[in-house]
């Protein structure tokens, strides 16, 4: 999995495809989001574009991009569609067909759909409008800090051998 930076610019995201593509490996790559709880949202939130929650889901930039965010969100979905031909495209098919379908004849269809369905739910516009939607819920920022996190604060839900020492 690769973390895309929000300062990325074109040339990144096209070194990212070129390297992609002549590893062997599947590439994934998702957007890099300060969750509560994580160092980078004690190192980050500051600069929050959003508190929505919806968008807090490493698929949308909640930090500053260095491109506009609509064009942001084109390089972002032009290179998941390409790692994601390079696997599970329809190029994949002579290596994954027989077992898609042997899959198919017991009814499972999701191999098949996600290949004709990608575009309709990785979309560029959509992650777009989903900052134009009307905020239901916010995230709460963090307290101000003034120095280093405590490592303790990092734990979303803290062992129970912390929580007796705090």
């Amino acid at each position: 999995n690769i973390i895309a930076d929000c300062d990325w610019d074109e040339r990144r995201f096209e070194v990212v495809r070129e390297w992609a593509m002549t590893v062997p490996e599947i590439v994934h790559l998702t957007v890099a989001t300060p969750y509560p709880g994580t160092e980078i949202w004690f190192t980050e939130a500051r600069r929050l574009t959003s508190r929505d929650y919806r968008l807090f889901d490493v698929a949308h930039a909640v930090l500053p991009t260095r491109m506009p965010l609509d064009k942001f969100y084109a390089e972002l979905v032009k290179t998941q569609d390409i790692l994601n031909r390079k696997h599970l495209g329809w190029s994949a098919i002579p290596k994954y067909g027989f077992p898609a379908v042997r899959a198919l004849l017991r009814g499972q269809t999701n191999y098949v759909k996600m290949l004709s369905k990608f575009a309709s739910v990785v979309n560029e516009h959509r992650q777009y409008d989903d900052h134009q939607r009307p905020v239901t819920y916010q995230m709460k920022p963090p307290r101000p800090a003034v120095a280093k996190p405590d490592p303790a604060e990092l734990f979303i839900h803290m062992p129970a051998r912390l929580q007796k020492q705090a």
